[in-house]
C-alpha cells in the first residue's frame, strides 16, 4: 500500500494549524492512499474503518466489491451486495498514517476495527455476522467466526462506544422481505454489548437489543404514512418498489440505515437518562439535513429495549437535525472538548430537479458525495460548522463514507474516495487517509 504524491504535503499539514480568517478552505485536502483499485471499472473500494490502539498504532479496514474482485489473485471471496464477490483488508500504520502495511484479508464486508481489552477485533457480515480477533495489534489474525446463523445483516463502519467496562456498537438486521427495492425500510438497528475483557468471537459474549425496523417504527409506512407538512418523503417512494424521480433515478421506500450509537452525558439535556443510548441513523427520504433517531433502554437485568424517543410535549420523534444526515455519517464524542463531532457529506444542490442532473451525478439530487464536512455539537441536535475536510474535483471524485478517530491533538479520517478514473461517485477507486491538525482549535 503506497503513499501518494501528496505525502510530503500531508506531513507538512500535520505540523501546521488551520489558517485563521479568510475564505473557507479544506482542512485536509492532502491525503495518503491506502488502497487503489487495479481496475476502476470493475473493482470498487468500499467501507473504510479506522481505529487507534493505545500504542498509537492506527488500524484500517476496507473492502472491495464489483465484478472484477473474483479475478484478483490470492483472495478469499464472499458474496456481497448484488451477488458480487467481496473481500476485506486490514492495514496498520505506526507513523501516523504516512505509511501502511497490509496485514490480512478477510471474507466479509461492511466491517470495522475496534479494540476491546487486550485484543483487536474486526466485525462485519457476510449475510450472518462475522468477527475475527488479533492479540498482537493486528499482525496476525484468527479465522473469522460466525455470531449468527441464517440471518441477513447490514451496516457500515460506523462508530464504537465504550461505557462501564463494555463495548457498544450497532449492526442492522433485515427483519422482513416485502420491499422489492433497496430494503432500508426493513432494517432494524440492533445495539450490541459485550464486556471488553471477554472473548468477543463467542456469541455468548454478546447481548443484543430488541429489534425495531423502520417499517415497524413508522405506523402505516407500507400504506403511505400520514406525515404531511414535513415533506417526507421528498420524492415519491411507494411500497414495495419505490418509484422513479426521473429516468434511471429511483427513490426506494423510506428507511434508516448506517447507525451510530451515542450517550447523552449532559444532565441538563432533555434526553439525559442513565442507562439510555441513542441511535443516530442515515435517514433515507430523498431529502437532506436530518437523521433518523431511536433509543435503547438498558435494564437492571442487562436486557436492552429499542424504541422511539419522545420530546417534552410527549410526541415521539423520528427525525432530528443533522447536516449530511441523508448519507452515511460518523459521530465521535470527544471527552476533552465535551463535544460530539460529526463527519458527513455536504449537500449543495438537492433542490435540483432530478431530470436536470448531469449524467455524472449519482442517483438522486440529495446523493451528493464529493464534499466531506465536519461539525461539532454540545447536544447532537444543534450543530456548528467546523470546516470542509476535503472536496473531490467533481461529482465523480467522491470524498464520503468516512471514519474518524482522535490521534493526539489531531483528528484523522479515512475516506471512501475516487478520482477522475472512478466508475461513479458510489463506486470509487481509492481509500484515502487525511489528517486535521489540532481539530479542537476549530471550536468557537
Amino acid at each position: 500500500m503506497r503513499a501518494d504524491d501528496g505525502l510530503a504535503e500531508a506531513a507538512a499539514m500535520a505540523a501546521s494549524a488551520p489558517a485563521a480568517g479568510g475564505p473557507v478552505r479544506p482542512l485536509a485536502s492532502a491525503f495518503v492512499t491506502l488502497f487503489e483499485s487495479p481496475d476502476p471499472d470493475r473493482v470498487f473500494c468500499y467501507t473504510p474503518g479506522l481505529a487507534r490502539l493505545g500504542s498509537g498504532r492506527l488500524v484500517a479496514t476496507l473492502d472491495l466489491g464489483g465484478p472484477g474482485v473474483a479475478d484478483l489473485p490470492g483472495i478469499r471471496l464472499q458474496r456481497g451486495d448484488g451477488g458480487n464477490p467481496s473481500q476485506g483488508k486490514v492495514l496498520t500504520s505506526d507513523d501516523g498514517g504516512l505509511h501502511w502495511t497490509h496485514r490480512a484479508d478477510f471474507p466479509f464486508y461492511h466491517a470495522r476495527p475496534f479494540a476491546a481489552g487486550r485484543s483487536l477485533y474486526v466485525l462485519g457480515h457476510a449475510g450472518d455476522l462475522r468477527i475475527m480477533r488479533s492479540d498482537d495489534e493486528g499482525v496476525t489474525w484468527s479465522a473469522s467466526a460466525a455470531l449468527t446463523r441464517g440471518q441477513e445483516w447490514h451496516q457500515s463502519a460506523c462508530n464504537v462506544h465504550y461505557a462501564g467496562g463494555c463495548v457498544y456498537l450497532v449492526m442492522e438486521r433485515r427483519v422482513s422481505h416485502q420491499i422489492r427495492a433497496w430494503a432500508v425500510g426493513e432494517l432494524a438497528p440492533v445495539l450490541m454489548r459485550a464486556r471488553v475483557d471477554d472473548d468477543l468471537t463467542r456469541r455468548e459474549s454478546w447481548t443484543f437489543a430488541s429489534e425495531l425496523s423502520f417499517g415497524q417504527a413508522l405506523a402505516g409506512a407500507a400504506e403511505g404514512p400520514e406525515v404531511d407538512y414535513f415533506g417526507v418523503p421528498f420524492h415519491r417512494a411507494p411500497y414495495p418498489a419505490g418509484a422513479e424521480a426521473a429516468p434511471g433515478r429511483r427513490c426506494a421506500p423510506m428507511g434508516w440505515l448506517e447507525t451510530n450509537v451515542v450517550q447523552i452525558v449532559d444532565r441538563d439535556h432533555a434526553w439525559f437518562a442513565p442507562g439510555t443510548f441513542h441511535l443516530w441513523m442515515r435517514a433515507h427520504t430523498g431529502g437532506t439535513g436530518y437523521a433518523a433517531v431511536a433509543k435503547v433502554l438498558e435494564s437492571a437485568d442487562g436486557s436492552m429495549a429499542t424504541m422511539l424517543e419522545t420530546v417534552p410535549s410527549g410526541k415521539r420523534i423520528l427525525y432530528a437535525p443533522c447536516p449530511g444526515g441523508q448519507m452515511r455519517f460518523h459521530v465521535l464524542y470527544d471527552a476533552e472538548s465535551r463535544l460530539y463531532w460529526l463527519l458527513s457529506s455536504q449537500a449543495t444542490d438537492s433542490m435540483t430537479r432530478a431530470d436536470r442532473l448531469p449524467p455524472e451525478r449519482f442517483n438522486l439530487p440529495n446523493n451528493e458525495r464529493h464534499r466531506l464536512q465536519l461539525h461539532f455539537s454540545r447536544n447532537m441536535v444543534d450543530w456548528c460548522f467546523a470546516g470542509i475536510v476535503a472536496v473531490g474535483g467533481g461529482p465523480r471524485e467522491s470524498r464520503h463514507y468516512a471514519s474518524m478517530v482522535v490521534d493526539g491533538e489531531d483528528l484523522v479520517v479515512l475516506s471512501r474516495s475516487g478520482d477522475a478514473r472512478a466508475r461513479s461517485a458510489h463506486d470509487g477507486n481509492l481509500i484515502t487517509f487525511h489528517r486535521i491538525p489540532r481539530f479542537r482549535d476549530l471550536v468557537y
